[in-house]
Protein backbone atom coordinates (compact mmCIF):
# COMPACT_ATOMS: atom_id res chain seq x y z
CA UNK A 1 0.00 0.00 0.00
CA UNK A 2 3.15 2.51 0.33
CA UNK A 3 3.07 3.08 -3.19
CA UNK A 4 1.29 5.55 -2.96
CA UNK A 5 2.76 8.48 -0.09
CA UNK A 6 1.50 8.13 3.61
CA UNK A 7 1.00 10.96 6.34
CA UNK A 8 0.33 8.77 9.43
CA UNK A 9 -1.90 11.06 11.38
CA UNK A 10 -1.42 9.54 14.89
CA UNK A 11 1.98 9.07 16.24
CA UNK A 12 3.53 9.66 19.54
CA UNK A 13 6.37 11.04 20.87
CA UNK A 14 7.77 10.56 24.55
CA UNK A 15 10.58 12.38 26.09
CA UNK A 16 13.36 9.88 25.85
CA UNK A 17 16.66 10.11 24.29
CA UNK A 18 16.87 8.52 20.86
CA UNK A 19 13.26 8.91 21.12
CA UNK A 20 12.99 10.88 17.79
CA UNK A 21 15.31 8.77 15.84
CA UNK A 22 13.48 5.94 16.24
CA UNK A 23 10.58 7.67 15.24
CA UNK A 24 11.98 8.29 12.14
CA UNK A 25 13.80 5.28 11.34
CA UNK A 26 10.35 3.64 11.99
CA UNK A 27 8.72 5.94 9.37
CA UNK A 28 11.19 5.24 6.78
CA UNK A 29 11.14 1.59 7.02
CA UNK A 30 7.47 1.71 6.46
CA UNK A 31 7.67 3.83 3.91
CA UNK A 32 6.23 6.83 5.63
CA UNK A 33 6.52 10.15 4.22
CA UNK A 34 4.46 12.28 7.02
CA UNK A 35 3.44 12.32 10.32
CA UNK A 36 1.31 14.39 12.91
CA UNK A 37 2.60 14.00 16.30
CA UNK A 38 1.68 13.96 19.82
CA UNK A 39 3.38 13.84 23.10
CA UNK A 40 3.40 10.60 24.85
CA UNK A 41 4.81 9.27 28.06
CA UNK A 42 2.24 11.31 29.99
CA UNK A 43 0.64 8.58 31.56
CA UNK A 44 2.45 4.67 32.21
CA UNK A 45 0.80 2.20 30.43
CA UNK A 46 0.25 -0.08 33.66
CA UNK A 47 -2.04 3.31 35.15
CA UNK A 48 -3.77 3.92 31.56
CA UNK A 49 -4.58 0.50 30.81
CA UNK A 50 -6.45 0.77 35.06
CA UNK A 51 -7.84 4.31 34.30
CA UNK A 52 -9.50 2.91 30.99
CA UNK A 53 -11.35 0.20 33.20
CA UNK A 54 -11.94 1.52 36.44
CA UNK A 55 -11.58 5.02 35.49
CA UNK A 56 -9.72 7.98 37.08
CA UNK A 57 -7.10 10.21 35.84
CA UNK A 58 -3.78 11.74 35.96
CA UNK A 59 -3.12 15.55 35.93
CA UNK A 60 0.05 15.60 34.42
CA UNK A 61 1.23 17.87 31.48
CA UNK A 62 2.36 16.22 28.04
CA UNK A 63 5.97 17.36 27.01
CA UNK A 64 4.60 19.52 24.16
CA UNK A 65 8.00 21.37 24.12
CA UNK A 66 9.59 17.62 23.49
CA UNK A 67 7.35 17.28 20.42
CA UNK A 68 8.02 20.89 18.73
CA UNK A 69 11.36 20.53 19.09
CA UNK A 70 11.58 16.95 17.60
CA UNK A 71 9.13 18.17 14.55
CA UNK A 72 11.27 21.49 13.73
CA UNK A 73 13.51 21.50 10.93
CA UNK A 74 12.32 18.07 9.85
CA UNK A 75 12.12 18.45 5.82
CA UNK A 76 8.56 17.13 3.89
CA UNK A 77 6.35 18.01 1.47
CA UNK A 78 3.05 20.32 1.99
CA UNK A 79 2.65 24.20 2.08
CA UNK A 80 0.20 25.46 4.80
CA UNK A 81 -2.06 27.12 3.09
CA UNK A 82 -2.48 29.49 5.90
CA UNK A 83 1.05 30.52 4.55
CA UNK A 84 2.99 29.53 7.72
CA UNK A 85 2.24 28.20 10.69
CA UNK A 86 5.31 26.24 12.68
CA UNK A 87 6.13 22.94 11.50
CA UNK A 88 4.49 24.12 7.84
CA UNK A 89 6.19 22.12 5.94
CA UNK A 90 7.77 19.58 8.17
CA UNK A 91 8.07 15.77 8.04
CA UNK A 92 6.61 15.92 11.40
CA UNK A 93 3.85 17.59 12.45
CA UNK A 94 2.99 18.96 16.13
CA UNK A 95 0.02 18.67 17.76
CA UNK A 96 -0.87 20.29 21.18
CA UNK A 97 -1.62 17.83 23.66
CA UNK A 98 -3.57 20.07 26.14
CA UNK A 99 -4.28 18.79 29.94
CA UNK A 100 -8.09 20.56 30.63
CA UNK A 101 -7.12 20.53 34.38
CA UNK A 102 -5.29 23.89 33.13
CA UNK A 103 -6.94 27.07 32.21
CA UNK A 104 -6.67 27.10 28.24
CA UNK A 105 -4.45 30.04 28.22
CA UNK A 106 -1.39 27.74 27.57
CA UNK A 107 -2.58 26.50 24.70
CA UNK A 108 -3.85 29.81 23.51
CA UNK A 109 -0.59 31.25 24.03
CA UNK A 110 1.51 28.66 22.29
CA UNK A 111 -1.04 27.37 19.06
CA UNK A 112 0.64 29.55 16.80
CA UNK A 113 3.27 26.91 17.18
CA UNK A 114 1.06 23.62 16.52
CA UNK A 115 -1.00 22.67 13.84
CA UNK A 116 -3.72 20.84 15.89
CA UNK A 117 -5.18 20.10 19.48
CA UNK A 118 -5.76 16.60 21.40
CA UNK A 119 -7.71 15.92 24.53
CA UNK A 120 -8.04 12.97 25.82
CA UNK A 121 -10.76 11.73 28.39
CA UNK A 122 -8.51 8.33 29.18
CA UNK A 123 -5.75 10.28 30.44
CA UNK A 124 -7.00 13.72 32.03
CA UNK A 125 -10.17 12.23 32.82
CA UNK A 126 -12.38 15.24 31.64
CA UNK A 127 -15.16 14.72 29.84
CA UNK A 128 -16.27 15.79 26.07
CA UNK A 129 -18.94 17.30 27.95
CA UNK A 130 -16.98 19.76 30.02
CA UNK A 131 -16.65 23.58 29.60
CA UNK A 132 -13.09 22.83 29.70
CA UNK A 133 -12.78 21.33 27.17
CA UNK A 134 -15.35 23.50 25.17
CA UNK A 135 -13.01 26.48 26.19
CA UNK A 136 -10.05 24.60 24.56
CA UNK A 137 -11.65 23.85 21.77
CA UNK A 138 -12.97 27.49 21.28
CA UNK A 139 -8.81 28.14 20.75
CA UNK A 140 -9.02 25.37 18.13
CA UNK A 141 -11.61 27.01 16.53
CA UNK A 142 -9.77 30.17 16.09
CA UNK A 143 -6.74 28.71 14.71
CA UNK A 144 -8.65 26.30 12.17
CA UNK A 145 -6.87 23.61 14.27
CA UNK A 146 -8.51 19.85 13.73
CA UNK A 147 -9.28 18.56 17.31
CA UNK A 148 -7.94 14.45 18.31
CA UNK A 149 -9.80 12.54 20.52
CA UNK A 150 -10.12 9.03 21.70
CA UNK A 151 -13.48 8.48 23.02
CA UNK A 152 -14.92 5.95 26.20
CA UNK A 153 -17.71 3.99 26.85
CA UNK A 154 -18.07 6.16 29.73
CA UNK A 155 -20.58 8.83 30.77
CA UNK A 156 -19.51 12.79 28.94
CA UNK A 157 -16.84 10.81 26.68
CA UNK A 158 -18.51 8.85 24.32
CA UNK A 159 -19.35 9.10 20.46
CA UNK A 160 -22.44 10.99 21.19
CA UNK A 161 -20.50 13.55 22.97
CA UNK A 162 -18.14 14.02 20.77
CA UNK A 163 -21.08 14.26 18.36
CA UNK A 164 -22.69 16.95 20.33
CA UNK A 165 -19.41 19.10 20.81
CA UNK A 166 -18.82 18.71 16.93
CA UNK A 167 -22.44 20.37 16.65
CA UNK A 168 -21.27 22.91 18.47
CA UNK A 169 -18.10 23.86 16.40
CA UNK A 170 -19.38 23.16 12.81
CA UNK A 171 -16.68 24.95 11.06
CA UNK A 172 -14.00 22.67 12.94
CA UNK A 173 -12.62 19.56 12.30
CA UNK A 174 -12.65 16.71 14.43
CA UNK A 175 -11.00 13.16 14.28
CA UNK A 176 -12.37 10.01 16.23
CA UNK A 177 -9.35 7.96 17.16
CA UNK A 178 -8.86 4.34 17.33
CA UNK A 179 -12.06 3.77 14.93
CA UNK A 180 -14.36 4.15 18.01
CA UNK A 181 -14.27 2.01 21.15
CA UNK A 182 -13.04 -1.17 20.65
CA UNK A 183 -12.18 -2.79 18.22
CA UNK A 184 -15.57 -3.16 16.17
CA UNK A 185 -17.38 -0.12 16.90
CA UNK A 186 -19.76 -0.50 14.22
CA UNK A 187 -22.08 1.84 16.42
CA UNK A 188 -19.80 4.86 16.33
CA UNK A 189 -19.84 4.91 12.62
CA UNK A 190 -23.80 5.15 12.56
CA UNK A 191 -23.10 8.21 15.11
CA UNK A 192 -21.08 9.93 13.29
CA UNK A 193 -22.47 9.07 9.50
CA UNK A 194 -24.34 12.26 9.11
CA UNK A 195 -21.66 14.71 10.90
CA UNK A 196 -19.26 15.90 8.43
CA UNK A 197 -16.83 17.62 10.44
CA UNK A 198 -15.82 14.50 12.54
CA UNK A 199 -13.51 12.03 10.50
CA UNK A 200 -12.16 8.71 11.61
CA UNK A 201 -8.76 7.44 12.27
CA UNK A 202 -7.98 4.08 12.10
CA UNK A 203 -5.53 2.57 14.03
CA UNK A 204 -6.47 -0.11 16.70
CA UNK A 205 -9.71 -1.37 15.12
CA UNK A 206 -10.76 -4.25 12.88
CA UNK A 207 -9.78 -4.68 9.17
CA UNK A 208 -13.90 -5.02 9.15
CA UNK A 209 -14.37 -1.67 10.58
CA UNK A 210 -11.69 0.07 8.61
CA UNK A 211 -13.68 -1.45 5.15
CA UNK A 212 -17.23 -0.58 7.02
CA UNK A 213 -15.82 2.98 7.65
CA UNK A 214 -14.55 3.37 4.03
CA UNK A 215 -18.03 2.06 2.35
CA UNK A 216 -20.51 3.88 4.89
CA UNK A 217 -18.31 7.08 5.47
CA UNK A 218 -16.82 7.43 2.15
CA UNK A 219 -12.99 7.83 2.18
CA UNK A 220 -12.97 11.19 2.09
CA UNK A 221 -13.98 10.88 5.89
CA UNK A 222 -10.90 8.62 6.99
CA UNK A 223 -7.52 8.95 7.70
CA UNK A 224 -4.66 6.55 8.33
CA UNK A 225 -2.88 6.38 12.13
CA UNK A 226 -1.05 4.08 13.87
CA UNK A 227 -0.73 4.96 17.58
CA UNK A 228 3.34 4.43 17.44
CA UNK A 229 5.91 3.28 19.40
CA UNK A 230 2.46 1.34 21.16
CA UNK A 231 1.23 -0.07 17.24
CA UNK A 232 4.00 -0.33 14.23
CA UNK A 233 3.03 1.21 11.34
CA UNK A 234 3.15 -1.64 9.43
CA UNK A 235 0.62 -3.24 11.46
CA UNK A 236 -1.48 -0.70 10.34
CA UNK A 237 -0.74 -0.39 6.59
CA UNK A 238 -1.25 -4.07 6.36
CA UNK A 239 -5.09 -3.47 7.55
CA UNK A 240 -5.63 -1.97 4.35
CA UNK A 241 -3.56 -4.18 2.08
CA UNK A 242 -5.63 -6.93 3.68
CA UNK A 243 -8.88 -5.34 2.40
CA UNK A 244 -7.94 -4.20 -1.12
CA UNK A 245 -8.30 -0.66 -0.57
CA UNK A 246 -8.82 1.29 -4.34
CA UNK A 247 -5.84 2.90 -5.33
CA UNK A 248 -8.06 6.45 -5.41
CA UNK A 249 -9.44 5.78 -1.78
CA UNK A 250 -6.20 5.00 -0.07
CA UNK A 251 -4.46 8.03 -1.71
CA UNK A 252 -7.46 9.63 0.28
CA UNK A 253 -6.99 7.77 3.42
CA UNK A 254 -3.59 8.33 3.60
CA UNK A 255 -2.37 11.50 2.27
CA UNK A 256 -5.24 13.54 0.64
CA UNK A 257 -7.86 14.03 3.97
CA UNK A 258 -4.85 14.56 6.45
CA UNK A 259 -3.53 17.27 4.30
CA UNK A 260 -7.02 18.91 3.97
CA UNK A 261 -7.40 18.77 7.72
CA UNK A 262 -3.87 20.66 8.19
CA UNK A 263 -5.02 23.53 5.93
CA UNK A 264 -2.17 22.13 3.41
CA UNK A 265 -1.94 21.91 -0.63
CA UNK A 266 -1.64 18.62 -1.29
CA UNK A 267 1.74 17.90 -2.15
Amino acid sequence: MTAQPVLDFHVRLAPRPGAAARLLAALDDCGVARAVVCAGGTIDLDTLARQLTDGGHVETDADNDAVLAACAGTSGGGTPANGGAAGGGGRLVPFWFANPHRPPGAYRERAAEFRGLEVSPAVHGVALTDPRVTALVEVAAEYGHPVYTVCLARPGAGVADLVTLARRFPGTDFVLGHSGIGNIDFHALALIRDEPNILLETSGGYTCVAEAAIDRLGAARVVFGSEYPLQHPSVELAKFTAIATAPADWRQIAWENAHRLLGEEKP
